[in-house]
């Protein structure tokens, strides 16, 4: 019996006298890993609640906002295009309006309610006027840079965006490129480009004066 113990303890090979410290030594790197985990665990369902509550937040912001710019640019088509035509925004995903895309709908007098894109070139410059100060009524901004906007335009319509600039120009400024006389009589300084010796080209600035009528036109600053 004691030579069958002895054998057997003889099979299990030489003792470990550091596998308790060993153990200990496993067992802390064990319980530091499972913190760590934990913390992971808990730091994510932090970032997916932070996450949850700015699209909630956004979703809000968003949805005021859009009703804003909704409503202000129907008022506008309507100013521009007279009382008969409509204008509307609509989400192309109302599920996830973050995501999703805008369609604009414009009904301009004698035609059918149809998507922006099949309108003539000057009703689209039109619907983006009424667009833009649509969004400007919600959230002016204090620059606007306009690009041959009103080059598609009748001097009918030059004259409504004219009409409607002129509610903004006190607290935004906005520089204008243009061809259009009519435009252009409206602004306060033009700069433009000449070219008085061949090759050679300069800016010329024109300021146009309350009393332009009586004094004729100031030169305003000339660039190189």
């Amino acid at each position: 019996m004691v030579t069958q113990l002895r054998t057997k303890l003889d099979s299990m090979g030489p003792v470990n006298i550091d596998a308790i410290e060993e153990f200990d030594e496993l067992e802390e790197h064990y319980k530091f890993n499972i913190q760590q985990l934990e913390d992971l665990e808990n730091s994510r369902e932090e970032l997916l609640k932070m996450i949850a509550r700015i699209n909630r937040d956004t979703r809000k912001m968003f949805s005021e906002t859009f009703e804003a710019i909704r409503k202000n640019f129907r008022d506008m088509f309507k100013e521009l295009f007279g009382e008969k035509s409509k204008a509307d925004l609509l989400l192309m995903d109302e599920g996830d309006p973050l995501e999703s895309g805008i369609d604009i709908i414009a009904k301009p007098p004698g035609k059918k309610l149809q998507s922006i894109s099949l309108l003539s070139g000057g009703e689209r410059s039109m619907t983006a006027v009424a667009l833009l100060f649509g969004i400007y009524m919600v959230k002016p901004s204090p620059f606007c840079v306009l690009d041959e906007l009103d080059a598609p335009l009748d001097e009918a319509n030059i004259s409504r965006f004219i009409r409607v600039l002129d509610r903004f120009i006190g607290g935004s400024q906005f520089v204008i490129v243009t061809h259009s006389k009519r435009t252009m009589s409206r602004a306060d300084v033009m700069y433009g480009v000449s070219m008085e010796e061949f090759g050679v080209s300069k800016t010329v600035g024109v300021t146009f004066s309350k009393a332009k009528e009586a004094k004729g036109l100031k030169q305003a600053g000339i660039g190189g």
